[in-house]
């Protein structure tokens, strides 16, 4: 059975048009954790421990720029041909990405950080194009995909960057969106859609699907459950991506290299959670697979302000894994209990959803990284505990 399903999720790849756009996707995931690292390094630059506020304001206006431009992103997508629209899109990043290592001046990450997602925000709905053949599993693999690449990115990035160096990181980001760029130009022919085949998806509309694909992930106990316990995920997971450096760089007064090995740490825990989550999908209800997720994130934090550089490396890995075995079945769980025709929405809705989440876990982190100076991890592990328990005992569906 498992064997199976495994391959089942990847035969959307036959779709050439589709192949060549997740892998462009997958290359520009990779390109945005390597911005993020970058970021965080030259955060601490500039602002030594106080890192922690600027990497919050740049994540949470990047979180923003990516919610309320996306519906504008696909309207407009659907208007114009999508192969040229990401080809511009593409070209303007790898340009805007260029001015990073020149950065001298908080203002400048914010306003650079927000263009770059202007411009990122066109890339998401272009997936609409590739025709309904095996669209539910191609926007499985996509979601599942960009949350794994999520965690696995900064992990990936920060070993780079502890070796080529911060500034030097933001040219080899560069490069990935123009591999993502050549990728995109062999696309076959245009990628319009049909107006008659697609009604033009507008503000209003685009509104409608998130409004019935959020009556649809609240109304399934199970699928609810899995996205409280995503704000369990992203309060702690946020405290990991803003606060670390300053705790690495300022606490521990170690360097970039070491900075680089705890992100990977991360990363590593991460990439074996979701092999475990492979192999063990059929055996462990995907709701016990989240709640174990939530607490292993949680239970990391609390003693990390006390740690030095071996045992955080040790507690991050356990926190990645965390994260995977919440973000990963929450994927699996829409794909398995929402109605094909509908998925769509109920996947956007949860993108829109699980995003707002970070829009208010990262200015926490930010605020709690310059007022509890030492002890932010311990905190932001005790919320992330309450929450834990009050959803435990709340949303916990009988039988999944």
């Amino acid at each position: 059975e498992r064997m199976r399903q495994t391959p089942q999720l990847l035969q959307c790849l036959r779709n050439q048009v589709f192949a060549r756009l997740y892998f462009a996707q997958t290359i520009n995931l990779i390109g945005d954790a390597l911005t993020w690292v970058g970021l965080a390094l030259l955060a601490f630059e500039l602002a030594g421990k106080n890192a922690g506020v600027i990497l919050s304001g740049a994540l949470t206006l990047r979180v923003a720029a990516f919610v309320l431009l996306s519906p504008l992103a696909g309207a407009i997508a659907d208007r114009f041909d999508r192969k040229r629209i990401m080809v511009v899109t593409h070209l303007a990043r790898m340009g805007i990405v260029c001015l990073l290592p020149f950065v001298t001046q908080a203002w400048q990450i914010y306003a650079i950080v927000f263009a770059l997602n202007v411009f990122y925000a066109f890339f998401t709905p272009t997936y609409t194009a590739t025709g309904k053949t095996d669209y539910p599993q191609a926007i499985a693999l996509s979601s599942a995909t960009f949350q794994l690449l999520g965690v696995l990115g900064p992990g990936l990035a920060g070993g780079i960057a502890a070796f080529i160096g911060a500034r030097q990181v933001f040219f080899l980001d560069a490069l990935t969106f123009l591999i993502a760029t050549i990728l995109v130009v062999t696309l076959p022919g245009q990628l319009k859609v049909d107006q008659n085949q697609q009604s033009i998806r507008t503000v209003s509309r685009t509104l409608q699907d998130i409004k019935e694909g959020t009556t649809r992930l609240f109304s399934d106990a199970s699928i609810r459950y899995a996205l409280a316990m995503q704000l369990v995920a992203s309060v702690t997971g946020a405290q990991i991506l803003v606060n670390t450096v300053g705790y690495v760089q300022g606490t521990l007064n170690l360097g970039k290299v070491e900075y680089g090995w705890v992100m990977a740490a991360f990363g590593i825990g991460a990439t074996l959670a979701s092999v475990a989550f492979g192999y063990f999908n059929q055996r462990l209800e995907r709701t016990t697979f989240i709640a174990i997720g939530a607490t292993l994130i949680t239970v990391a934090l609390l003693p990390a302000n006390f740690a030095s550089f071996a045992p955080l490396l040790l507690l991050w890995l356990v926190a990645g894994a965390g994260q995977s075995f919440v973000n990963l079945p929450t994927q699996t769980l829409i794909a398995d209990r929402i109605p094909t025709d509908i998925q769509g929405r109920v996947y956007g809705a949860h993108f829109a959803w699980s995003h707002l989440w970070w829009a208010f876990s990262y200015p926490l982190a930010g605020w709690m990284g310059s007022h509890l100076i030492g002890q932010t991890f311990f905190y932001g592990s005790l919320i992330g505990l309450v929450l834990l328990v009050a959803i435990q005992f709340t949303l916990k569906p009988q039988s999944s």
